[in-house]
């Protein structure tokens, strides 16, 4: 896997940080580092998930606090009142998803468009517009159809790669008028390896070894078959896109991914080969396709036949399918070099002292509003992050733009309302109001043109 000419556009990883010995001193002081500091038209702007905010779905889950997404932060009905919350704050974009379900409930063309998904689309992209803040789409955040799933096994199966072409379709004939920046999947990673590896995310499929709640599935086998599923729905979505749409709508489509940065646990080369084995596994096995049209050499020797293959015209496909790249980071690992394999057949060890972040989340359901208004370690967790992305700019690292995860607090999956990582807080007792913490308070002194 090579990085070197990867344009990075949305979240960037800083793989050199650890490398670093000084000591960068983040500052809540917006007067000396604020917008300003980074070049002209850089773009900031705050996230979200279709599932984890909008509500109004009806689905059933094995959550950590038992809930599920069907209100969630009712997004659906409030998103006046959440995009009036981002021009308060002074962002310039939105990054949201799609639901493919709401738009297609059968998961098909062919089995009708809910028309009522488009307008709510359409109202959300207007508003937004209005309010001079750009949308930028993502068309899969891990929502798929139950009808696909329950058809053909969803994203196990090659005859995803069609549909979702066609939904990507539908959305750019609906909205590309306005939407100027597409992303085709959010973290493909993640849904290989919380949902078919792990068993811990939908359609929660894994190997009996790996996790005992899983009834069925294959951790060895599942994985590469669902990301080249993805890779390939990902290909034939920009192929249509750049063929039929680009040119009339003057639009950019990519991928966003996700990494954990990868340090060699010692300066032997057995771990410097395994952080970069670690790397691959993790960032090449989707970045490799769609820059060279294969998968990293680490891969195809260790995981042999069990790795699926492009055929010459895939790959052909594949390879440059992106005009940008967005990459989602969390947290860093050390990798180490391990002589045997193990029950879960990974290369890398984790450190908390090798993170790249350090901010500890609130769960005390006791505290009051205002206690939990109070989150200054998130403040010092994005003046960090930022202070660095400025650096890597200034050593010519091609950056666009700097998404924060999440606007809102919001439902987070496998752990639920557990956990709040938006800069806006909701009050799920009261009404799901919204409270804005500290941190969106800096967040808008910092934005301040």
């Amino acid at each position: 896997m090579a990085v070197e000419g990867y344009l990075l556009s949305g979240i960037l990883v800083l793989a050199n940080l650890l490398a670093r010995s000084e000591v960068v001193i983040a500052s809540h002081d917006s007067a000396s580092f604020n917008r300003s500091s980074f070049p002209a038209g850089f773009v900031f702007g705050t996230a979200s998930a279709a599932y984890q905010y909008e509500g109004s779905a009806n689905e059933d889950g094995r959550i950590a606090d038992g809930s599920n997404g069907d209100v969630a932060d009712d997004s659906y009905h409030r998103y006046k009142e959440d995009v009036s919350i981002m021009k308060e704050m002074g962002m310039d974009a939105y990054r949201f998803s799609i639901s493919w379900p709401r738009l297609l409930p059968n998961g098909k063309i062919s089995g009708g468009v809910n028309k009522e998904g488009i307008r709510y689309y359409n109202n959300l992209i207007n508003e937004l517009l209005s309010k001079g803040v750009e949308p930028y789409v993502t068309l899969f955040h891990w929502d798929l159809p139950q009808a696909l799933e329950d058809e053909y096994g969803g994203f196990l199966s090659p005859h995803i790669v069609d549909d979702f072409r066609d939904y990507a379709e539908l959305c750019y004939k609906e909205f590309g008028d306005r939407v100027k920046h597409w992303i085709t999947l959010n973290e493909p990673w993640t849904l290989c390896s919380n949902g078919y590896a792990l068993g811990i995310h939908a359609p929660g499929r894994c190997s009996k070894w790996m996790n005992g709640n899983c009834s069925t599935g294959n951790s060895g086998t599942e994985p590469y078959l669902v990301a080249h599923h993805q890779i390939l729905a990902h290909a034939a979505a920009v192929k249509v896109y750049k063929e039929k749409y680009q040119e009339s709508q003057n639009g950019i489509i990519g991928i966003t991914l996700v990494s954990h940065w990868m340090e060699p646990f010692s300066t032997a080369k057995f771990d410097q080969d395994a952080a970069m084995r670690a790397l691959d596994f993790m960032f090449g096995w989707f970045m490799d396709p769609i820059t060279y049209g294969n998968y990293p050499h680490s891969m195809r020797s260790i995981v042999g036949n069990r790795l699926p293959k492009f055929s010459e015209e895939q790959s052909m496909m594949v390879k440059g399918s992106f005009d940008f790249l967005g990459l989602n980071y969390y947290t860093a690992n050390y990798a180490a070099n391990l002589p045997y394999s193990n029950s879960v057949n990974i290369s890398y060890t984790t450190d908390s002292q090798a993170s790249l972040t350090w901010i500890s989340e609130i769960n005390n359901s006791t505290l009051s509003i205002k206690e939990a208004l109070d989150d200054n370690k998130r403040i010092d967790y994005y003046s960090h992050h930022l202070l660095f992305l400025r650096r890597a700019i200034k050593d010519g690292v091609d950056v666009r733009g700097f998404f924060a995860w999440s606007l809102l607090d919001n439902f987070e999956w496998n752990v639920g309302y557990t956990v709040r990582f938006g800069i806006n807080y909701v009050d799920y007792k009261d009404g799901l109001k919204r409270y804005p913490k500290h941190s969106a308070i800096w967040f808008k002194n910092f934005l301040k043109k």
